[in-house]
């Protein structure tokens, strides 16, 4: 089947034709409006590209480091609550994926399998993300966890205080297997940057926050030593009337001042939405919606899918930017101009039929 995929439009297809409508709707909506999920979109179509001609662009390397690691390309795997609903062999086969087209998995504290079996499937680095679901005595047992599985990083979502109200899910009564036996919500509510101090120093692993939308937040990260920011607003999924993350940015870039790396999620479509953000000064992007439809659509073989067109976008853009390396991305690529789509889930895809998405 993976050979049919001729774009990632192919894929959210095949996606949708595969997914009950309860698991389509939790993959693709957001929060009360989706307002916030919009303007991600948004925030990405107001770009504009400023390309430069007559250079000599026959080689083009797409790879870049991030965490001391190589990545294939500037991404990575988003971690996504309950994988199990797209694909039965979920973190695992996100995992592999990622592993098999040579990028980085960050996995989800609340997806099947559980993290030993996810980080057994394949030797190859990945980081886990927890969500503080429990008492300090808890977060001890997890993080043993996560060390003894030999994870090289941990990543800590600070944008859950408390969970949001996703209504397209809600309208058909479905709900993720995660949330049918909800955690005590106190843990996460009360989660502070002493806390953050605590699990940093307890897990002695390079260390990376979630959920960074200001530049006072990105600015206090640096200063409490953390080795990665993450601009997020969960795509979209929690706070509604947030600004898209593409917006968020460039103040998040001025406040880290080098100090950190930073990754962006949230509307992320297409390789031209990475070389943006890249020129904008991301070091990565994570791949959310992205993963799930790969998933959905073939399992690993359609993560695996999804990341070579992303790639073989990002070569094409390069060459006709003009930029060899990703090294060589910058502001001057890169400006603002008026958007010309309606900014929706689907706004990167201008040839996906109506028919058959809904």
């Amino acid at each position: 089947m993976v050979s049919q995929f001729l774009s990632n439009e192919e894929i959210v297809q095949r996606a949708r034709k595969n997914l009950p409508q309860g698991a389509w709707d939790y993959l693709v909506g957001a929060s009360e409006s989706e307002t916030t999920m919009r303007r991600n979109r948004l925030a990405f179509d107001k770009l504009a590209f400023r390309p430069r001609v007559l250079r000599d662009v026959s080689s083009i390397d797409t790879s870049t480091t991030f965490l001391e690691r190589k990545l294939r390309i500037p991404a990575v795997l988003a971690p996504i609550g309950s994988l199990q609903v797209f694909h039965p062999e979920a973190g695992a086969a996100s995992t592999r994926a990622a592993a098999e087209f040579g990028i980085m998995h960050v996995l989800s504290s609340v997806t099947d399998p559980a993290l030993e079996e996810t980080a057994a499937a394949v030797d190859h680095p990945k980081v886990f993300q927890l969500y503080l679901h429990g008492d300090w005595g808890w977060t001890v047992e997890m993080v043993e966890r996560i060390k003894s599985a030999g994870y090289i990083g941990l990543c800590i979502t600070v944008d859950t205080a408390h969970y949001s109200r996703r209504e397209r899910p809600m309208l058909t009564r479905w709900m993720p297997p995660t949330q049918r036996t909800r955690p005590d919500p106190r843990h996460a509510a009360s989660v502070t940057w002493d806390t953050v101090d605590k699990i940093k120093d307890l897990a002695g692993l390079p260390f990376m926050l979630k959920g960074i939308a200001t530049a006072e937040d990105a600015k206090i990260a640096v200063d409490h030593g953390v080795d990665v920011v993450w601009v997020s607003n969960h795509g979209g999924r929690q706070l509604d009337h947030d600004r898209g993350t593409m917006s968020m940015l460039p103040e998040v870039v001025e406040a880290v001042d080098g100090k950190a790396q930073i990754v962006l999620d949230g509307g992320v479509q297409r390789g031209a939405d990475i070389l943006k953000a890249v020129s904008l000064g991301a070091n990565a992007v994570a791949l959310g919606k992205m993963q799930g439809w790969g998933l959905a659509a073939d399992g690993q073989a359609g993560v695996v899918r999804m990341l070579e067109i992303l790639e073989d976008e990002i070569i094409v853009a390069m060459s006709l930017l003009g930029a060899t390396s990703i090294d060589q991305l910058g502001p001057d690529f890169v400006c603002e101009a008026d958007a010309v789509t309606a900014p929706h889930e689907m706004s990167a895809w201008t040839n996906m039929p109506g028919d058959r998405i809904r």
